[in-house]
């Protein structure tokens, strides 16, 4: 009975295990792009999307969800999206204004959930659907940006329509969690 209490103590830790080597694969992901390993790339990223579902799939189909993991997977997410477009962006594969704007939105809701803890109370991280929208849309321009220059050449105009898409997302998600967080601050302040 012990050795069972251990191991389901053990297992229902997996998914974080999993986000945490989701960060760690940042770093292969961010060499190869600078070694212009584009393949190796494309494979260690297709890895890394799996790796964000298998999370998912096993806190939730197993009830092995806890706070930590809620933190855990957004911030792998926001690791390896963050540094996958700063160097896309430095190596000139997606134009450095979008890159300015996704980071600087993730910015803004990580300064504002700050402010928001601080301030006010416990932030429960919840992504709204325009945000899971915009994190989507970002994975397939990586996918899409690597495959141009590995594997297949890509229409330049879906290229350019991912990316204003994508700009479109960035914008009103980020619009999204200004209101909703200074709505909900107000709220709790006004008690």
């Amino acid at each position: 009975m012990h050795t069972f209490i251990i191991h389901l103590f053990a297992t229902r830790h997996i998914p974080n295990f999993i986000s945490g080597l989701r960060i760690l694969l940042t770093i292969p992901i961010g060499i190869c792009l600078f070694q212009r390993q584009y393949q190796m790339t494309l494979i260690l990223f297709v890895i890394a999307g799996f790796s964000d579902g298998l999370d998912g799939f096993l806190a939730k189909r197993y009830g092995w969800q806890s706070r930590l993991g809620g933190l855990l997977d957004p911030l792998a997410d926001k690791i390896l999206f963050i540094s996958t477009f700063l160097i896309l962006g430095i190596i000139e594969l997606i134009p450095n204004w979008l890159v300015g704007i996704a980071i600087a939105r993730d910015l803004i809701i990580v300064s504002g959930t700050a402010c928001y803890q601080l301030t006010v109370g416990n932030v429960e991280p919840a992504p709204s659907q325009i945000s899971k929208l915009n994190t989507l849309l970002q994975a397939i321009l990586v996918v899409i940006v690597i495959l141009d220059v590995s594997l297949y050449p890509i229409s330049q105009i879906l290229l350019h329509s991912l990316q204003w898409s994508l700009l479109a997302t960035l914008l009103l998600s980020g619009g999204h969690y200004i209101y909703l967080w200074g709505y909900k601050a107000t709220v709790e302040r006004g008690h």
